[in-house]
């Protein structure tokens, strides 16, 4: 042996002069890498997995990393020392419970038919903390620019066991628990926070309304209440016919007739969040499309008033032959930093190709002016459903009288429906609500329906007083 390495020492001094050092480092370093990774491997036998919060590549937030915090929040847990605590979703004795989680740097063990895993909890460090725009200055809500991931630890001969079992296990068992726990949320965008993880921020979305509340006619409400129940349990359907797993809903009508109640009421019965995108701060189609491909499933987006938005509602400027060669004047009184988001951008997030990143989402559009919208905006296949919120008729006021005055019945109920039923008289949902509220200890159900008479009886008389005018004009 020393001989051989001897003999070796004095070939290499012969020949290291005439290599190229590049070469020699490349080849060498090469050599010395891999058989290093085989000699770490027969020293430490254990894998490492990682789940990011934060998936880069796909442009959204890791929902591996949501189902197995949820996992390990309920079975493994307890084994940690160092816990953060989640305000989680509203229990049945209407108290606040918490949801505990690994605090970052723990470890937990968890054992899986026979095989023993470890999950660790890192953090990057960054540490780095801003505070919301959208909350306004002086104690607003600060976001963490942390990116944690989860590592789980696992020997080598289980590495079939855990890729293709165990794994798939802690995904299903952590949707079930997050369904279990979830608490519905409004989403708004953040708008021009770049350091921003998620470009969404959220509070708990906690709107009272539902469809029994909701004043309409019982009818309109049956069919809309199954057309929703259609697109929640037509996954199948929609794949086998070829579409995004999406429905658009155009609610439109004056305003005061509950085009936001009604939206509310969607996601109290759907059990879906509710992502309010407010266009004017979105400042390009790039940004836009980043908004949506954010969008999780089992949820509503709105868009209201987009009437009043930004400049999507005019109809596609036609230029004339003589004015074809002429140079359009420029606006410099605009806006540098108005949003520059178009009508194109729009039609492809919610009805392109970007469309079908994600399932499960119904896009809504409330408008007091439909006739401003251009057509491609609210055809059929993007706003599949036109819904007209329309003034208050007699079966309305049966639901709002139920609901501010708890009464079924009343005398004054049918001087209520003759007065509603005269095509003269247009009142909205709101209007007859501010009526019926009782407003102080001393009124009664009588005192609210008789105030209601006398305004729907000035109005009738103001209707009569303007059609003579114009007869006698």
């Amino acid at each position: 042996m020393g001989s051989a390495l001897a003999g070796v020492m004095f070939v290499w001094s012969m020949l290291s002069p005439l290599l190229p050092r590049q070469l020699f480092e490349h080849f060498v370093g090469r050599f010395l890498r891999r058989h290093a990774r085989r000699l770490a491997g027969f020293m430490d036998p254990y894998l490492t997995v990682t789940i990011s919060e934060h998936c880069g590549e796909r442009m959204r937030l890791g929902d591996v990393y949501d189902q197995a915090k949820a996992y390990l929040s309920h079975r493994c847990a307890r084994r940690a020392r160092s816990l953060r605590a989640e305000r989680a979703a509203r229990d049945g004795g209407g108290g606040d419970r918490f949801l505990l989680t690994m605090g970052d740097g723990e470890e937990v063990y968890d054992v899986f038919q026979g095989a023993i895993v470890w999950w660790y909890s890192v953090s990057s460090g960054g540490g780095r903390r801003y505070e919301s725009p959208w909350f306004g200055g002086g104690g607003g809500v600060v976001y963490d620019d942390d990116r944690r991931a989860y590592r789980l630890l696992f020997h080598q001969r289980h590495r079939d066991l855990v890729v293709d079992s165990y794994l798939p296990h802690v995904c299903r068992e952590g949707r079930a628990i997050m369904l279990r726990n979830r608490r519905r949320k409004l989403f708004t965008n953040a708008g021009g926070d770049r350091y921003r993880k998620s470009a969404w921020s959220y509070v708990a979305f906690e709107h009272p309304s539902t469809f029994d509340t909701l004043a309409m006619d019982p009818a309109k409400k049956r069919d809309i209440m199954d057309d929703l129940d259609a697109f929640r349990n037509g996954k199948d359907y929609y794949a086998r016919i070829g579409k995004a797993w999406k429905r658009g809903y155009l609610l439109h009508g004056p305003p005061g007739t509950g085009k936001s109640t009604m939206i509310a009421a969607m996601a109290n019965y759907l059990d879906y969040d509710i992502y309010d995108v407010e266009l004017t701060s979105v400042a390009t189609n790039t940004d836009l499309r980043r908004l949506f491909i954010e969008t999780k499933g089992k949820s509503i987006i709105v868009i209201e008033d987009i009437d009043c938005s930004v400049d999507l509602t005019g109809k596609r400027k036609k230029r004339s032959p003589l004015a074809a060669g002429a140079a359009e004047p420029v606006d410099t009184t605009k806006d540098e930093n108005a949003s520059k988001v178009t009508l194109s951008g729009l039609l492809n997030v919610i009805d392109g190709l970007w469309s079908a990143c994600g399932g499960e989402r119904i896009v809504v559009f409330t408008t007091n002016h439909v006739d401003k919208l251009d057509p491609a905006l609210i055809r059929r296949g993007r706003m599949d459903k036109h819904i007209e919120m329309s003034y208050c008729c007699f079966e309305t006021f049966k639901i709002l009288a139920k609901n501010y005055l708890a009464i079924d019945a009343h005398h004054l109920f049918d001087d209520v429906r003759s007065l509603l039923q005269d095509a003269k008289i247009k009142i909205t949902p709101a209007d007859v609500a501010e009526h019926l509220m009782l407003k102080c200890a001393a009124a009664d159900e009588a005192a609210c329906l008789a105030s209601l008479v006398t305004a729907l009886e000035k109005k009738a008389k103001d209707k009569e007083k303007v059609e003579e005018t114009v007869v006698d004009g």
